[in-house]
């Protein structure tokens, strides 16, 4: 794969990579729980975005690993830490897909007019399909996905420019309603939007020449999600406000700017993007969990791919139970989810100070402490990545003589994400 790849198309992988069905929703969390200041939380993710990307395009020159995050991990700290990685990267895979699928349905819903009801619907029928096209091995290929997160982000500036001129300068006021620590919950929150910097580390292997492309790479994707993100949450403020946050922020942009022809469209995005993500992150996590099963980190049946499909199905189905009761909302298992993804971060990041040498090392240095802070600001949804970090500890010490190392790795392939 050496020297296949052009700066432009390592810059478009990079955003593919980024972009994802978040953008469908969070803005208008990150906005209820911050008010107008969660402009400021996407712009200081935007600013840690940086470091992030430059760790693990670092880690992927000098520490090339087919695993990913959790193999960087193994090699820093050991076995145990790319185990606890990998049911990181798991939990948050089980933990998101409901939400995913929830937020899909909730533009299919809003298009046909059923309600809640609908949208939990169109969730169960996504998550079923996603379930039946892993099973018979139909996978989201890598173009399907670089084409759908062109769509995307054409679609959003397209949105941010249509409707920001039906802004309202009174949106604007109270600034920081909820205090400024809600900037930190806000940024917890985006960072779902954010999640897939680490795909540098892949990309590294398709660079003639890494370390002139990748800047270039990595700053031409940076640019071109600083327009949309910082777009997206001023027309978001702007335009919707923060008293009523909407189940379909993106779709009200579209409807505001070209109508209900706007809508319609958002709505079938909505549901190729977050199925097509969804299938990728099924299959990553599909392969994960057989190399936890593998080398002893997971239950043996998981080396079975139908049993896992079959577990996830249902940890799915336990997940929308409540969400179609009421009994949780949406932004609780995005936090949650969130959570997860920011501790694989924090492990990566960590992992890349003990590795790298020279100034990338002080790049993942502020990058560990940014996603730190960050995931502190989770509040009591950091304890999901906690509670699976000793419930992996607990279950590998019991599944081994002391004194026994862990073997292998925890590896599998990275999907696209965002």
């Amino acid at each position: 794969m050496t020297g296949t790849l052009t700066t432009r198309t390592a810059a478009a992988l990079y955003l593919g990579a980024l972009l994802g069905p978040g953008v469908l929703i969070l803005p208008a969390l990150a906005a209820e729980a911050a008010g107008p200041a969660s402009v400021v939380a996407w712009a200081a993710l935007l600013a840690i975005s940086a470091p992030l990307a430059f760790v693990f395009a670092g880690l992927g020159v000098r520490q090339p690993e087919s695993g990913g995050t959790a193999a960087y991990a193994r090699r820093a700290f050991g076995p145990r830490a790319g185990a606890v990685t990998g049911w990181w990267f798991l939990a948050g895979v089980v933990v998101g897909a409901p939400a995913v699928a929830l937020i899909g349905g909730f533009y299919v819903a809003e298009l046909l007019g059923t309600g809640r009801g609908g949208a939990i619907a169109a969730a169960a029928g996504m998550i079923a399909a996603v379930t039946a096209a892993n099973a018979v091995g139909l996978r989201a290929t890598a173009r399907l996905q670089l084409g759908l997160a062109g769509v995307l982000a054409a679609l959003l500036l397209v949105a941010v420019v249509s409707a920001l001129p039906e802004s309202r300068a009174g949106h604007w006021t109270p600034f920081a309603p909820h205090g400024w620590a809600a900037v930190g919950t806000a940024a917890s929150l985006l960072m779902l939007s954010f999640v897939g910097w680490e795909a540098g580390s892949h990309l590294v292997s398709g660079l003639a020449d890494p370390a002139r492309q990748l800047p270039r790479a990595i700053f031409t994707a940076l640019g071109a999600m600083t327009v949309l993100y910082l777009g997206l949450a001023v027309a978001t403020v702007g335009v919707l406000g923060t008293a009523a946050p909407s189940d379909v922020p993106l779709a009200d942009l579209m409807g505001a700017g070209l109508g209900s022809a706007g809508r319609t469209i958002t709505a079938v995005l909505a549901v190729l993007l977050t199925m097509g993500t969804m299938n990728a992150y099924v299959a990553a996590a599909g392969n994960l969990a057989g190399a936890l099963a593998a080398e002893g980190s997971a239950p043996r049946a998981f080396a079975r791919r139908g049993r896992v499909l079959v577990t996830f199905a249902v940890a799915s189905a336990v997940l929308l139970a409540p969400l179609a009761a009421g009994a949780i909302d949406v932004d609780a298992l995005v936090a949650a989810c969130s959570a997860c993804f920011l501790a694989v971060y924090v492990m990566g990041t960590a992992a890349g100070s003990r590795l790298l040498r020279g100034p990338v090392r002080w790049a993942a240095r502020t990058a560990l402490a940014a996603v730190v802070v960050v995931l502190v600001f989770s509040g009591p949804f950091a304890l999901v990545p906690a509670v699976v970090a000793g419930v992996c500890v607990v279950a590998l010490r019991r599944a081994r003589p002391a004194g026994v190392a862990t073997p292998g790795a925890c590896e599998a392939r990275r999907a696209p994400s965002g």
